[in-house]
């Protein structure tokens, strides 16, 4: 990875989660896919990470035999931008080697590795399968929401995790303040405060987790998030006013909390909090679909769908908060 891309990274910026934009015979829209990295790119993202849960995880399935051709679409299209790569990797071993060594072939920068996708495997066995995809490329650890797929890991694991050379980022994803304050003091504990950048990926706590000052030096200066998958720009705003606040040490505006509390809000009605996550991705889809982005919000399975009563939660936060969708 480029001196400067590592700057970045650790200076903190906005990484949407890419979405997979399908036709309504849900088959790759190749067109659209290109537009939507564009639309990233031209709202001012850090970055895109593809292959991750909001591009939805049936694309490494073989049989799927998408995985490559997304991760393809979104390298071309960013070109020679500076905007960070991060490829979504998937255990277990066998399959995390071969997919890393994909996206290393297509130039990506960072392999967003989900520990739990090793399903119920050893944390020794885990962290071993880390380190090979760590002698490829750099490592973005991602602590997945058990309602999605994730699983619970404590204190102990994250601090052996952060003994991996090979470790660049971590996505504190959990949806728990119990949980996140496990890698936070791990990432305290290890010494590695200054060279491992933190990420929100806690989309129900976005602004608070990006003002806090953290014990022992930590903090979270960016964000790797399926909200930013939506309302890109405006993200960015916020994210630059966030560590213009952090960086001048003035206090904390309450502005910045009230608007904190809006995106919760709005997170639950994209993200369906009300019904375990079960809508998330079509409800980002339908955002998208709004703003003219994607056609529809077709995932590759037929049966998901937005819940009963989603589509009207997403009608009220979409007309409460204009704030957080205006492009300028």
């Amino acid at each position: 990875m480029l001196t400067s891309k590592a700057n970045a990274l650790r200076d903190g910026v906005v990484i949407p989660a890419h979405p997979l934009a399908l036709t309504a015979e849900r088959r790759l829209d190749e067109a659209r896919q290109r537009a939507l990295t564009r639309y990233y790119l031209d709202a001012g993202a850090g970055g895109v990470a593809v292959g991750v849960h909001t591009t939805q995880f049936a694309i490494h399935d073989p049989a799927v035999g998408l995985y490559r051709p997304v991760l393809e679409l979104a390298a071309e299209e960013l070109g020679d931008s500076p905007g960070l790569r991060v490829a979504g990797v998937l255990g277990p071993t066998e399959r995390s080697i071969g997919e890393a060594t994909i996206a290393a072939d297509l130039g990506y920068d960072l392999a967003l590795v989900a520990a739990s996708s090793w399903a119920d495997a050893t944390e020794d066995e885990i962290l071993t399968g880390v380190a090979e995809v760590g002698a490829i490329m750099p490592i973005f650890g991602f602590y997945l929401q058990p309602a999605v797929g994730g699983r619970h890991f404590g204190y102990r694991f994250w601090r052996r995790f952060l003994e991996l050379d090979s470790v660049r980022a971590i996505k504190i994803a959990p949806f728990d303040r119990y949980r996140t304050l496990d890698v936070v003091r791990a990432v305290a504990d290890s010494g590695r405060a200054g060279d491992v950048a933190l990420y929100t990926g806690n989309d129900d706590n976005i602004v608070a987790d990006l003002l806090t000052p953290f014990d022992g030096g930590v903090r979270m200066v960016g964000g790797l998030l399926g909200q930013f998958a939506v309302w890109t720009a405006a993200a960015v705003r916020l994210h630059a006013r966030i560590r213009e606040v952090v960086t001048s040490g003035e206090a904390v505006p309450a502005e910045l909390l009230r608007v904190g509390a809006q995106l919760t809000d709005a997170n639950a009605a994209v993200f369906d909090a009300a019904n375990g996550f079960a809508g998330c991705i079509p409800g980002i889809h339908e955002v998208l679909r709004r703003d003219g982005v994607l056609a529809g919000r077709w995932c590759l399975d037929p049966a998901e769908e937005l819940s009963p009563g989603q589509l009207a939660d997403i009608d009220r936060v979409w007309h409460a908060y204009p704030n957080l969708r205006t492009t300028s």
